[in-house]
């Protein structure tokens, strides 16, 4: 039988952050987590669509907790603003789902100079993690989840050029910011292992799922109205890295239909750029650098 979220186990007493869960994947995401009983605070930049969705989640799953906390992946103080209110709220993070993203803007760059999608989808998430370890390692088995694309196979990590300031291609740079997601994911793993941290970090892409992140692709939206599934389908693959019992460290899962695209979750394929250690481990240090920061382990 195809896993559904009515699979996910019993989350009472796990506590959860989801990022970008104002809409999309991230809501659909945050509500099957609260509808299972989970404490999730929602991440969202814009406060009045926050709130709006955080009251929204609370009528639709009143069997667990939503709180709404302001974050903007895109400037390293909100993102160290929103890791210091969810410690002062909670004890433990079980869950920690990297889930907001932009996807092939023209060019632009973050409050702190990044050029945006990387900012956004790799620098932004790789602080907002290091701001929540010590909460991810007083869980007993805590989870992280790096929402990623099938775009990571047409990616490249241009160190040499990693802001896209000397050329800037959209789709390239979207592709470097989800490639990097997984190489973040597969570094943090290594050193959870390292560290002795009992946690599981795995990867997750939602194929063609109709949401508002392809509003800057004309090419994106139109292959999405023809070929795409509904934003809580397209959350399953994040759920089953989130919360099913039988997953490793480092897997990656996604639609198990044709190409990828649409489907229920199952293991999915990554390229071999995506598992290049060497690589992960050069661009966590590149990444502590820019970010100013150092993970405690």
């Amino acid at each position: 039988m195809p896993w559904t979220e009515f699979d996910i186990p019993d989350q009472t007493g796990r506590v959860a952050v989801v990022t970008g869960a104002n809409t999309g994947i991230g809501f659909e995401t945050a509500r099957a987590l609260a509808r299972s009983g989970a404490r999730v605070t929602i991440g969202c930049r814009n406060p009045e669509r926050g709130k709006a969705a955080e009251a929204r989640l609370r009528e639709l799953a009143p069997e667990g907790e939503v709180h709404f906390e302001s974050l903007d992946l895109g400037s390293l103080k909100s993102v160290e603003s929103f890791a210091k209110a969810v410690s002062e709220r909670e004890d433990q993070l079980d869950v920690l789902c990297n889930n907001a993203g932009v996807m092939m803007p023209p060019y632009g760059e973050t409050d702190d100079g990044f050029e945006t999608q990387i900012g956004t989808n790799h620098l932004g998430h790789f602080a907002l993690t290091s701001g929540l370890l010590d909460l991810l390692k007083s869980a007993p088995a805590p989870r992280v989840v790096a929402v990623s694309s099938l775009a990571h196979f047409w990616g490249r990590i241009d160190f040499d050029d990693l802001q896209s300031r000397k050329r800037y291609n959209a789709t390239l740079a979207y592709g470097q910011s989800k490639l990097a997601n997984l190489l973040f994911m597969r570094e943090l793993q290594r050193r959870f292992e390292q560290a002795g941290v009992r946690g599981i970090v795995a990867g997750a892409h939602p194929g063609s799922t109709n949401t508002e992140l392809q509003r800057h692709s004309r090419l994106m939206h139109g292959i999405v109205a023809m070929y795409s599934q509904a934003p809580a389908d397209g959350a399953l693959p994040t759920l089953y890295a989130a919360t099913a019992p039988d997953i490793d460290g480092g897997e990656y899962f996604g639609p198990s239909g044709a190409f990828g695209m649409t489907g229920p979750p199952g293991p999915a394929r990554s390229s071999g750029a995506s598992k290049d250690m060497a690589v992960a481990a050069r661009l966590w240090s590149v990444s502590e650098e820019l970010a100013g920061l150092k993970f405690a382990f």
